[in-house]
């Protein structure tokens, strides 16, 4: 886990640390990231009797007790799947030779590797009779961009490192860097250790593997089409035989197919995804196939939200899902005639720096479900639903969190005068927090943009609370949780549209009380960071800005990012060379000229998502024009500056010290508010 690997620098960040008010609790503190610890993908057995879950790969009974972690298996550990009996758990677990699947056997106790792969494997599953094991590895591809003849390198001499050459549209990924030319195949291995097989070939990537119910056929999602690099979207589902390894697609309309889920009689494959209208956002629907003619049909047709991770319950009439709704992420059922019952209504993301959805969860035969749980003062823990209700069965953060004074979380809803839009926003108020006082503001605005917010708890916000501000967090148009319409409403619009939205929530918390109008300050990553460029290119009512890995010209982002194939189809009308115009309205370096905001810009090295030239481009552009700014580059990052800890209190320092600098009161002081 992150928090580990950098704990080796803990005497480094001492100087960081949040000082404790006067108060019966100190304040959520700097060094307390490092201290953190959630849940990962909770798997529950097939009998129901016991959950499985990543926290260095414990498990635990479905009551909560006998919580210990497995044995045998050194290095990080991931992906836990149960055998279809219950008796043994199949996990995968990283160490010095790589990442390699083990296999527990809870009769004998016994932990053993039973691979020997030379690339990560993903997409683990089991085969319906538990004698195989499924598996989604890269394979190098045999392809070679241009024949070149090189002379022999003199004796003794030692050559520059090769060329590379490239041919590949998406050739570098964020967070992994400049990719292989490999790509992700079908194996599967015997369940008790052999000799991996390879079922797929061809320059394709392969996902979402799940196996037939009779055995026969490996379900994937995959885009096999000649055109795939142009039509990135594309994916259809695919039946490959696991004796002959032939492949053929089941799907083939215009759009995402992906998360097969066959039911237990083998009649259908629950699926998700949409007809692709080249919108920025379009919400992913539930699908049924009959597998005797191909018919399809849509479930849940009026549940106007995304629909994630389908699972089927053991009697085949009954569908699980998850979805976000407004901010917050639900667990549902759905009949075989669409009609949707809402079962869980706190699964949480398995984050924990910012209040972003997600989560997980399991269903076990006799409709079980164990689930990753949280809320806005802890992070993910393992939950389970049975009986009508819902339990929380572990307490990770007990020993930290129930020891430190967060700050209080107030929902706000606001309404946007051009337009009547309502906008839900959270506000965290500082520990301590005295309604008689005002206290500055942070406006922090999420990425995406077609992401969410929500009543989550989020470490890097409780920092910032922590030092004396409320802290502001709002889901603007064009997040998800709301709605198609809403999600889709800054199509061919961002930024832009989204402004007002966020104007009207900062009024909306100023008129709340307890906020000083006078001490406003703004930041946000990704797509925050590009809305935090246009506000203060639009308004000088913020005291300061910071600017985290932006968009700042979107012709130049269209053809560096990492992912060239589906920005200029989905976020603009045309490529850039076609329409500039709306490329450079829409980029906040159109309107630096208007910026008086003392604006500081942050971005990762190795970012791959929003170049680092993108935050050159503004900085150089602020520093002509003699605005106060000040580049911050985070060495080594990629687009996630908190994959350490210690880089995320670092730049949640430089953020906090830059506010404070131009804060007209007196700084506010660490703990418990301003003085």
């Amino acid at each position: 886990m992150p928090y580990r690997a950098a704990a080796l620098i803990l005497a480094a960040l001492a100087a960081l640390t949040t000082v404790a008010a006067s108060a019966a609790k100190p304040a959520f503190a700097p060094l307390d990231v490092f201290g953190l610890e959630w849940v990962s993908n909770p798997v529950i057995s097939p009998d129901g009797a016991r959950i499985a879950y990543v926290r260095r790969s414990f498990d635990v009974d479905r009551d909560g007790g006998n919580h210990r972690p497995l044995a045998g298996a050194p290095g990080s550990q991931a992906s836990p799947r149960w055998s279809p009996d219950g008796d043994r758990l199949a996990f995968v677990v990283t160490d010095g030779d790589g990442a390699q699947v083990y296999l527990h056997w809870f009769k004998d106790g016994v932990t053993a590797r039973v691979t020997s792969l030379m690339q990560a494997p993903t997409s683990l599953a089991w085969s319906p009779d538990g004698r195989q094991l499924g598996f989604v590895m890269r394979v190098p591809a045999k392809h070679q961009p241009l024949e070149v003849t090189l002379p022999e390198a003199p004796e003794g001499a030692t050559w520059a490192p090769p060329l590379k050459a490239i041919d590949r549209m998406v050739y570098r990924a964020d967070g992994e860097g400049y990719l292989p030319d490999a790509f992700g195949q079908v194996f599967v291995v015997p369940a008790d250790g052999g000799t991996p097989r390879q079922l797929t070939e061809g320059p394709f990537d392969h996902d979402d593997l799940t196996w037939s119910a009779d055995g026969t056929e490996i379900y994937v999602s995959a885009n096999r089409h000649e055109n795939a690099d142009l039509e990135p979207n594309d994916s259809e589902l695919h039946a490959v035989d696991v004796a002959t390894g032939g492949i053929r697609a089941l799907t083939k309309r215009v759009g995402p197919d992906a998360q097969p889920a066959p039911s237990p009689d083998g009649r259908y494959i629950a699926f998700t995804g949409y007809d692709d209208r080249y919108q920025s956002y379009q919400r992913a629907r539930l699908y049924v196939l009959r597998r005797d003619n191909g018919e399809v049909r849509e479930l849940a047709a009026d549940l106007d939200r995304d629909i994630d991770r389908p699972a089927w319950s053991r009697d085949g009439r009954r569908l699980f899902f998850q979805y976000d709704d407004q901010g917050t992420t639900r667990i549902a059922e759905a009949d075989l005639a669409g009609r949707v019952t809402n079962l869980v209504d706190d699964l949480g993301g398995e984050g924990w720096s910012r209040p972003y959805g997600g989560g997980s969860f399991s269903v076990a035969r006799d409709g079980t479900i164990a689930y990753s749980i949280n809320d806005a003062y802890d992070l993910s823990e393992v939950g389970v639903y049975d009986g009508g209700r819902s339990r929380r069965l572990t307490k990770l953060n007990e020993d930290l969190l129930a020891l430190r004074e967060l700050g209080q979380l107030e929902e706000i809803w606001s309404t946007t005068p051009a337009d009547g839009r309502r906008v839900q926003s959270w506000l965290i108020r500082p520990p301590g927090f005295d309604p008689a006082k005002k206290y500055p503001l942070i406006l922090e605005i999420h990425g995406g943009p077609h992401t969410n917010y929500g009543p989550r708890f989020a470490a890097e916000l409780q920092l910032f609370a922590a030092a004396g501000y409320n802290v502001l967090f709002s889901n603007p148009r064009g997040s998800t949780s709301y709605g198609e319409e809403f999600g889709n409403a800054i199509h061919h619009a961002y930024p832009g549209r989204d402004f007002d939205d966020l104007m009207g929530a900062v009024d909306a918390a100023i008129a709340r009380g307890g906020v000083d109008p006078d001490r406003l300050f703004v930041t946000g990553g990704s797509g925050g960071g590009v809305l935090t460029a246009w506000i203060v290119g639009t308004t000088d009512r913020f005291r300061a800005a910071a600017v985290q890995k932006p968009v700042i010209n979107w012709a130049s982002f269209a053809l560096t990012a990492d992912l060239p194939n589906y920005f200029y189809k989905y976020w603009f009308p045309a490529p850039p060379w076609e329409d500039y115009e709306a490329y450079w309205l829409r980029s906040p370096l159109s309107r630096v000229g208007n910026v008086k905001t003392p604006t500081m810009v942050v971005t990762g090295e190795q970012d791959f998502r929003t170049p680092i030239s993108e935050s050159e481009q503004y900085y150089q552009a602020l520093r002509i024009r003699g605005i106060d700014t000040l580049l911050v580059r985070v060495p080594g990052a990629s687009h996630s500056l908190d994959a350490r800890p210690s880089q995320l209190n670092a730049r949640i320092a430089y953020i906090l010290a830059w506010f404070a600098r131009h804060d007209p009161a007196s700084p506010p002081r660490n703990g418990k508010g301003p003085s």
